[in-house]
């Protein structure tokens, strides 16, 4: 009971914090970058190894550089997704571009439906709100729900608020039967790390053994729908450019792993252009292969 009164204590908090226009969250943001980083130390040393491991060619300094570029843009991140629950239509439209779109539209004028690829890079939650306004067709983004239920359920209203239907992991396959006949866009996050009982396959990525979801993989070549990488730009403060890019559009005639290393690849060139703007505090090589990598 005590929970779930802090839960909803929190949700109210979060709610009147959004109401807030973006330059004084942004002045939050200034003091939340010093806490998380100087004070606090949040998972620095998680951050450090990650970038570390990541980057072996780059020196000390370099590493420590791009550490902070990446807590002060977390301070940001936090403040710009709490803003989602009141943020406007016209506000995400002003501050979050999508480019490139035709070819994505004439599949779905077309009949058919489109898979979207996209990581924990830039402001992917805006990137979620940016699909739903920016794409005359039903959008579902899978996700992995929060383990606080009264969150998970009050983050799935604020995402779904322009018109996305978000859908569990693992009721996938139940969405994608019910949508046939309708043009939609699914959309999937490439770098969430499997849990241990979910490791099916193992490549280099960013220079470490990494394990990677197959479930887009798996859709893409049962359904053959074509694959578009939603690639995120930092361009400034609250603003950000997203380019709709043909990742694989015949997937019936690929190789066994050969979109997984498609995406993964394509993640990783990101990354290493600007690296301040991935998910670095993510624990995302807790886990080690058994076996030997290709």
């Amino acid at each position: 009971m005590i929970k779930k009164g802090f839960s909803y204590l929190g949700i109210f908090f979060f709610a009147v914090l959004s109401l807030l226009p973006l330059w004084i969250l942004y002045i939050f943001g200034n003091v939340a970058y010093v806490l998380l980083y100087y004070v606090f130390g949040y998972r620095r040393k998680v951050v450090r190894e990650n970038l570390s491991n990541a980057f072996p060619e780059r020196g000390t300094v370099e590493i420590i550089a791009i550490e902070k570029r990446y807590y002060k843009y977390l301070a940001d991140l936090i403040f710009e997704i709490i803003k989602m629950n009141a943020i406007s239509e016209k506000e995400i439209r002003k501050r979050f571009v999508f480019k490139h779109t035709e070819q994505i539209e004439a599949y779905l004028k077309s009949g058919q439906s489109v898979l979207i690829c996209a990581a924990h890079y830039g402001n992917w939650e805006w990137g979620t709100l940016g699909i739903g306004l920016n794409f005359h067709a039903n959008h579902y983004p899978i996700y992995k729900p929060l383990s606080n239920p009264i969150f998970d359920s009050w983050f799935k209203k604020v995402r779904s608020k322009f018109g996305n239907k978000l859908i569990p992991m693992r009721q996938t396959l139940r969405a994608l039967q019910a949508s046939k006949g309708s043009p939609s866009l699914f959309s999937f996050g490439n770098d969430q790390s499997p849990s241990k009982d979910e490791l099916h396959y193992w490549t280099t990525f960013l220079n470490q053994p990494t394990s990677v979801q197959l479930g887009i993989e798996k859709i893409a070549k049962m359904t053959n729908q074509p694959i578009f990488y939603l690639r995120i730009n930092y361009v400034k403060r609250g603003y950000y450019t997203v380019d709709c890019v043909p990742l694989c559009l015949v997937p019936a005639a690929t190789a066994k792993y050969e979109i997984t290393e498609l995406h993964t690849r394509f993640l990783e060139k990101m990354i290493k252009e600007e690296p301040a703007y991935w998910l670095w505090s993510h624990r995302r090589w807790k886990h080690q292969p058994k076996i030997d990598i290709k």
